[in-house]
C-alpha cells in the first residue's frame, strides 16, 4: 500500500480515533465533578491526574462498543499514532510544573496540552476536525482560563469533546469504503 492508501485505512479502520475522543468526554466531565467539589485545589489537581488513566481503558471500551479497531493492527502507521499520542506524555511535564508553579491555573495548562496534541493526527487522518480543534482548544483554553473559574473550562471541553466527536464521526461518512 501507498502512504495516502495507509492513511485512509487508518482513518477507516480506527473512525478517526473518535473513540479516544469519546472517552475525553468521560475523562473531562470526571474533572469538571472534580472541580465542583469543594476540595483544596492541590488536591483536585491531583485527581485531575488521576482522571487521565481513565483514558485508554475508556478509549478500548468505546472501541469495543463501536466496532473500531483500536489497535489498527496490520497498518504500520498506527504505530505513528500511537507514537502521536505518546508525546503527550512529554507534555505532561509542563503541567506537572504548574502543578506545584501556579496550581489555579493547572486544569488551563492541561486542557491547552490536551488540544495541542492532535495537530499531527489532523495528517494521519487526513482530518480537518482535528486540525482546527488542535488550534482552537489551546486558545480557547487560555482565554477562559484566564477570564472564568476552572469548572468553566471543564464544561467547555465536554462541550468541544462532543462536538469533536461529532464533526469526526461525520467525517468518517465520507470516507471511501474498503
Amino acid at each position: 500500500m501507498e502512504l495516502d492508501e495507509l492513511r485512509t485505512d487508518c482513518a477507516r479502520r480506527q473512525k478517526k480515533g473518535v473513540h479516544f475522543i469519546l472517552a475525553s468526554i468521560l475523562v473531562w466531565g470526571l474533572v469538571l465533578a472534580i472541580d465542583l467539589t469543594g476540595l483544596s485545589t492541590e488536591l483536585k489537581n491531583l485527581l485531575t491526574f488521576c482522571c487521565s488513566a481513565v483514558l485508554f481503558p475508556a478509549a478500548w471500551g468505546v472501541a469495543n462498543r463501536l466496532g473500531i479497531d483500536f489497535a489498527g493492527k496490520g497498518n504500520p502507521l498506527s504505530k505513528l499514532g500511537l507514537l502521536f499520542s505518546l508525546n503527550q506524555l512529554l507534555y505532561i511535564l509542563i503541567v506537572m510544573w504548574v502543578y506545584s508553579a501556579v496550581p489555579e491555573k493547572m486544569v488551563m495548562v492541561y486542557a491547552m496540552v490536551f488540544g495541542a496534541h492532535l495537530m499531527p493526527f489532523s495528517w494521519l487522518y487526513r482530518s480537518r476536525s482535528y486540525l482546527v480543534l488542535s488550534i482552537a482548544v489551546p486558545i480557547a483554553s487560555l482565554v477562559v482560563g484566564i477570564l472564568l473559574p476552572p469548572y468553566a473550562l471543564c464544561i467547555m471541553m465536554v462541550v468541544t469533546e462532543a462536538a469533536f466527536s461529532l464533526c469526526l464521526l461525520k467525517e468518517c461518512k465520507t470516507l471511501p469504503k474498503e
